[in-house]
């Protein structure tokens, strides 16, 4: 990293109910490179620990779309960290090898590009899937969305999903930016884990 890690354990009083906050939330795990990249300012690491968990945890999308949005991200943004993290969950909660390996080489959909969203199941993704990955490159790629990338979304979720996944996608941005632009845990330049290392 770019930067010294922080260390694992809390440096004073002050810092250590926010330690506390973030070990809870990882348990069991340790405190991953992340934390430990945020935690040299423990008040970003607390709010950062505290989004990102309601995102994680707390909002009602189910996890295949969500993780599907969060692996397109992490493809946009070359995030490899991100990927290798999130792949594996995007599997658990439901989408294909295949699916994942679209959402890992599908075309970027631009802006006036609707026509490039397929509209029945097409390389192990649903309608619904692809058009949460049209919502994603727009937001990720040129922040504006088109309305008709916006109506096909609405077809498939209600205002809570949309509010939901438009939050998710917002929120992995600015994970992957930050994860990114300090080499978190070592990934630049490396290569994203292919499917068959992370089935094989």
């Amino acid at each position: 990293m770019r930067l010294p890690y922080a260390p694992t354990t809390p440096p004073d009083p002050s810092s250590a109910p926010i330690y506390e906050r973030i070990a809870a939330r990882r348990s069991p795990r340790p405190l991953i490179p992340l934390d430990l990249a945020l935690l040299h300012s423990p008040q970003v690491a607390d709010g950062w620990n505290s989004f990102i968990g309601a995102i994680r945890t707390k909002i009602s999308l189910d996890n295949s779309i969500k993780e599907l949005a969060i692996c397109r991200v992490a493809v946009l943004n070359s995030a490899v960290h991100e990927w290798n993290a999130h792949a594996p969950l995007a599997m658990k909660g439901g989408i294909s090898p295949a699916g994942l390996e679209s959402a890992r080489r599908a075309e970027v959909v631009g802006r006036g590009e609707i026509d490039k969203v397929p509209e029945e199941d097409e390389g192990g993704l649903n309608a619904r899937e692809w058009a949460v990955l049209a919502y994603t490159d727009q937001m990720t790629r040129g922040v504006e969305v088109d309305e008709a990338v916006f109506a096909r979304l609405k077809e498939y979720l209600v205002d809570k999903e949309v509010v939901e996944i438009t939050a998710t996608v917002a929120a992995y941005n600015c994970v992957s930016r930050f994860l990114v632009a300090l080499d978190v845990g070592e990934n630049n330049g490396k290569d994203m884990k292919s499917m068959e290392e992370f089935t094989g």
